[in-house]
């Protein structure tokens, strides 16, 4: 079962979050939603691949306070980068991370249940 929270974008509540902080959890990741979450958090992870998505997504790599330290577009069957002191992930689908404002060096909080 998902552990569901609420994702905050320098303190403004912009979505709902499903938290991967398991093996189980991280490695479903986004595969086989329909329809795909607001948003999804794998911790720990510093980088994620698109093997077998069929959508593209928005990708942040936050550190451990939840600074943005990278932010791109995984295409499916791409691969992101390994960031450096990465130790979170965040995926929502493409657009969201514009709506959200949502760029290098904004501050992420999941808030509830983790």
């Amino acid at each position: 079962m998902d552990k569901v929270a609420r994702l905050l974008v320098d303190g403004v509540d912009v979505a709902q979050v499903v938290v991967a902080d398991t093996f189980g959890r991280r490695l479903r990741g986004m595969l086989g939603r329909h329809p795909l979450p607001d948003a999804l958090i794998l911790v720990p992870a510093n980088s994620v691949h698109g093997i077998g998505m069929r959508e593209t997504l928005d990708v942040a790599v936050l550190d451990r306070e939840g600074t943005v330290l990278d932010v791109t577009v995984l295409r499916p069957m791409g691969l992101t980068r390994t960031v450096r002191h990465g130790r979170q992930v965040l995926e929502a689908p493409v657009g969201s991370f514009d709506r959200w404002g949502l760029g290098p060096g904004s501050r992420v909080e999941v808030a509830g249940p983790r």
